[in-house]
């Protein structure tokens, strides 16, 4: 992921029959907090307007020069408000900046004991009259999960922390380029999707026929750098007991025009044909070179499930790790709430601890093992787990998701691929759901906590319809 320090612009909101004091205090406790969390502010000085705050329509003038100024560099904006604070504002340094980015609304508590004129803030009633403004100037924005809370409370930090996970959602997808490598295998109706509705909402998908894939991966020399490169690359990645050298080389030369073809395109992620003509016309499985580039944050799905991969990007930037493309495989056994999750094995290196290079047995009932060398063996130990989907309804003509979490455990497994066993409660509801609205069999998982920002991200931001599974 990008390792660049976040940037947030910071308005702090001000109205001058409250103590102006307290502004200072805020920016003193906002300050503290950034420095805490590697977080970029971009704010007012204490001198560009009083103590920094926003209050009249000058004062809103001046910020949004400044936010237009480093209009590339903010990805979210903070709005505190220490004490009532002016909403008009806020308000007009919002719609005059055109930032289009996420907006989280702080309002700091009240002290009981300290409800004087020296001390009173009603920010627990301004924070309603800068959220109505904003609504009415269809402006998004998100809220913190206690009405009011102080910036150094445990509440806040992981209000801030979720906030800064959909501001990477929302502006990771805002004009993200997938690449869809080949036609999606016949008898999987289930991937298809809306390349036209995709679009109306800033992704945009480029394609290219696998045989220009397997023509250039073909011909290239095994001798040539760039291959002897991405076998050094391919062997490095993960142990591959059995696998012949030869096969090794194929995926090294697979490798290298799929990478030239993404540079070329500017591609951020791909979905690929993965069976069974590449098996047939190229004779191994691309599953260790899919795997390779979502360890890498550069997400693969298989079967040109180009939703999918378009899941897996938006749930790599949420939870801040890589994410897998999994079928929603098995019942465990008669637990109603755990299942197996499966895929014949191109998930990220980050989700086997005991990877290995193998072959595909149910693909090479079909195809000859000998032609799919190339997928990954391993088991997923347990840990924390979010799921979820980004489909195109076609005949409704939008976008609708579901998310949840649950977890991954460690019970027994016999069997082959990449695997894993999830608990999730209330699975057999979230399983009517699925059948019931058409979802895929397809499903993403990263191995985090991060359902509330991709359901924040997808259903506020983006007007998605989304289904937060309970």
């Amino acid at each position: 992921m990008n390792s660049k320090p976040p940037t947030l612009g910071v308005i702090y909101g001000n109205r001058d029959f409250f103590p102006d004091h307290l502004v200072t205090e805020a920016r003193t406790d906002i300050g503290k907090l950034f420095e805490k969390f590697g977080i970029k502010a971009i704010q007012l000085g204490e001198k560009d307007s009083k103590l920094g705050g926003v209050e009249t329509h000058a004062e809103a003038r001046k910020c949004t020069e400044l936010f237009r100024k480093h209009a590339d560099e903010i990805v979210g904006v903070l709005v505190c408000l220490p004490n009532f604070g002016d909403e008009k504002g806020v308000a007009d340094t919002l719609k005059m900046s055109k930032l289009n980015v996420p907006v989280l609304i702080q309002g700091y508590p009240d002290d009981l004991k300290r409800l004087d004129v020296a001390r009173r803030r009603d920010a627990y009633c301004g924070k309603i009259s800068v959220a109505n403004n904003l609504v009415q100037a269809g402006i998004k924005f998100s809220l913190t999960s206690k009405h009011v809370c102080h910036p150094t409370s445990d509440s806040f930090t992981r209000d801030l922390q979720s906030f800064l996970g959909v501001c990477r959602v929302v502006n990771g997808l805002r004009g993200v380029r997938l690449g869809a490598v080949g036609a999606r295998p016949g008898a999987f109706n289930t991937v298809r999707y809306s390349e036209k509705i995709l679009e109306r909402h800033g992704i945009g998908v480029t394609t290219v026929d696998l045989s220009e894939i397997i023509g250039k991966a073909t011909k290239i020399d095994a001798n040539a750098t760039a291959v002897k490169s991405k076998l050094a690359e391919i062997t490095g990645y993960a142990p591959a007991p059995g696998v012949p050298p030869e096969k090794l080389v194929q995926m090294a030369k697979m490798g290298v025009v799929l990478t030239d073809w993404m540079d070329a395109n500017h591609l951020d992620a791909t979905a690929i044909q993965c069976w069974t003509s590449v098996q047939e016309n190229y004779g191994c499985n691309v599953c260790t070179l899919m795997s390779m580039m979502s360890e890498k944050f550069m997400p693969s799905a298989c079967e040109v499930d180009v939703t999918g991969v378009l899941t897996m990007y938006a749930m790599q930037l949420a939870g801040n790790t890589p994410a897998a493309l999994v079928d929603w495989n098995n019942n465990y056994a008669d637990d109603d709430n755990k299942c197996v999750l499966f895929h014949c094995g191109n998930w990220a290196k980050s989700f086997l601890p005991d990877i290995k290079i193998s072959n595909a047995p149910i693909i090479g009932t079909a195809v000859g093992v000998e032609n799919t060398y190339g997928a990954l063996d391993g088991r997923t130990p347990a840990g924390p787990l979010t799921y979820g989907r980004i489909t195109t309804s076609d005949a409704e003509g939008k976008i609708r998701c579901y998310v949840g979490e649950g977890e991954l455990t460690n019970d027994e497994l016999k069997t082959f691929g990449n695997r894993a066993v999830a608990k999730v409660p209330g699975l057999q509801r979230l399983m009517h759901h699925v059948c019931k609205q058409g979802f895929e069999h397809h499903v993403v998982m990263t191995v985090s906590k991060s359902a509330d920002i991709l359901a924040e991200a997808f259903g506020n931001y983006f007007g998605w319809e989304v289904h937060q599974h309970e």
